[in-house]
Formats: structure tokens, sequence, C-alpha cells
């Protein structure tokens, strides 16, 4: 487990919260003797603690974002797809405790139990150190990894699949501008549609600046036919 906490970037002072929050109910079925429990209590925990951690970072750091928009990236990033990615990077399959059949059966890889043992950590984290070391672990799996993506299918795939309508009216977008010092870089971005610019965005990144001119456009185009 030791290797699976330098991952985390957090040691347990209770190494039984991590031990339960890697074990299926398969490998508690079969050690039920030993007095073995499945991690299905922490993961109901981890669902919940990881809802609030990523609703409240979406709501303060995104002001303007409608509750639809909110909604629906706040479940962009805590989908089983995500969880599973995040999985992945921990290398979380080797350290899960199986029942012998789920083992055969390839349950280190499948993205279910991976998702689910993902939320019974973060909770494990949680009853562990409270509620200060679950943000930094979530922010640092999550948020900082998938935010930009999860934000950045919201607008600019939407704009993609309203043009589609339109045949022959290709997107582009094109850095028109960049300003500030190394550390804090603001860029502006123009999103041109069939050649005519629809919309202008900035962000502190190309990609979140993209993403606001592509809202921008959004609007535009909503507003013009409707």
């Amino acid at each position: 487990m030791d290797i699976l906490e330098e991952k985390l970037g957090y040691t347990f002072t209770d190494k039984g919260l991590l031990r339960n929050a890697l074990t299926h109910s398969s490998y508690a079925n079969e050690h039920r003797a030993e007095g073995a429990v499945s991690n299905e209590r922490l993961e109901f925990l981890g669902d919940s603690v990881l809802g609030m951690v990523v609703a409240d970072h979406l709501y303060r750091t995104h002001p303007d974002m409608p509750e639809g928009e909110l909604t629906r990236t706040r479940a962009a990033l805590v989908c089983e797809e995500s969880l599973h990615q995040v999985a992945l990077g921990l290398d979380l399959g080797p350290h899960l405790r199986l029942g012998r059949g789920e083992d055969a059966n390839g349950g280190r890889v499948r993205p279910s139990i991976l998702a689910d043992a993902t939320e019974a950590v973060l909770a494990a984290v949680y009853l562990d150190g409270g509620i200060a070391p679950s943000r930094r672990l979530i922010r640092r799996l999550i948020l900082d990894q998938e935010q930009e993506k999860a934000v950045d299918r919201d607008y600019k795939t939407a704009l993609q699949e309203l043009v589609q309508r339109t045949p022959g009216s290709p997107i582009t977008y094109c850095l028109v501008k960049e300003t500030g010092p190394d550390h804090c870089r603001v860029f502006v971005m123009e999103v041109s549609v069939g050649g005519q610019v629809a919309g202008q965005g900035k962000g502190r990144t190309k990609k979140e600046a993209e993403q606001m001119a592509a809202r921008a456009a959004l609007e535009k185009l909503g507003d013009g036919r409707s």
C-alpha cells in the first residue's frame, strides 16, 4: 500500500481505511469469517464527497456559468469514465482485493469496479484526514486534469453540432492577442464559422479562450436563428 499512498500523495493514519476501500464485495463474501468488509459504504460516501467538492469548485470558479452547464460539467467530471481514468493513473487495479472468481474474470481492469474503488479511496482519505486533503486530492486527480476537457465538450462540441446542420461552414479558431506576464498570461481567441467571425473569448489558457469564444458564437448564432 506504500506505493499507492505515494501516488495518492497521502499517508494514512488508519491503514485499515485504505484496505477497506480496496476490498471488493466478492472478496468480502469469501472472507466473511475473517471480518472482511466491502468498500460499498465507502463508495457511497465517496460519491457524495466528490460531488460536493466538484460542485463547490465549479460554482466558485465559473460565476457566470448557468445551472444547466454546471450540472453537465459536474456530471462529466464525476462519471464512471472519468473515475476509471483516475484509477488507471493510480494503477489501482493491482491493489484491489478481489474474490477468486472476480479476479479470474478480469475484475482488476473492469471500469465499473475501478471507478467504484476510486470513490471509496476518496472517502477513505476524507474519513482519515478530513475535507482538506480530500479536496486537494480531487483537485489534483480530477479537476486539474479533466475540467478543461469537460468544459470544452459543453461549448465547442455544441457549436460543432450546431454548425454541422449547415454544410460548407468550417469552424476555425485563431489567436488574436496575448497579454500579461508569463506567469499570468491572458489569451484572446476568435472563432470563425464559414469564414466569418462568430465570437471572441479570453482565458488563462488557449483552450479556455477557445471555449469562451465558442460560447459567444453559440449565443450569437442562437440569437440569429431564434
